[in-house]
């Protein structure tokens, strides 16, 4: 089981990924909105923004989303390791029901050249 340690690190160099993006992937990158990313095994939230292009966490937390921000997240911690290694495919861990996605559905739009 991934520690919280090993989820901060994927969703830093998630960040990273999406800073150095170019084309359409930089362009949905660059909104600017609350995120939560809630580490379903752990039960631990982290909560921050999506902004200028990269992930910027602000806290982690107990438990699921204190607040519900607008684009949320929710997933093992192994998976979203997987996920940054790109050992798991995103359309596929949410297809089966591994990774759920909830947002606005202009933001649904713009993120689906993320996954």
């Amino acid at each position: 089981m991934a520690t919280i340690d090993e989820c901060r690190a994927a969703l830093d160099t998630l960040s990273g990924n999406l800073a150095r993006a170019d084309g359409s992937v930089r362009g949905a990158a660059a909104m600017d909105r609350s995120l939560s990313c809630h580490i379903t095994d752990l039960d631990r939230t982290f909560t921050g923004r999506l902004e200028g292009g990269r992930i910027r966490v602000d806290a982690v937390s107990p438990g699921p989303p204190a607040t519900k921000a607008e684009i949320r997240l929710a997933m093992t911690g192994d998976d979203l390791v997987a996920m940054v290694a790109g050992e798991l495919k995103f359309a596929k861990a949410w297809a089966s029901g591994r990774v759920r996605l909830e947002a606005g559905f202009r933001d649904l739009l713009r993120l689906k050249s993320l996954l």
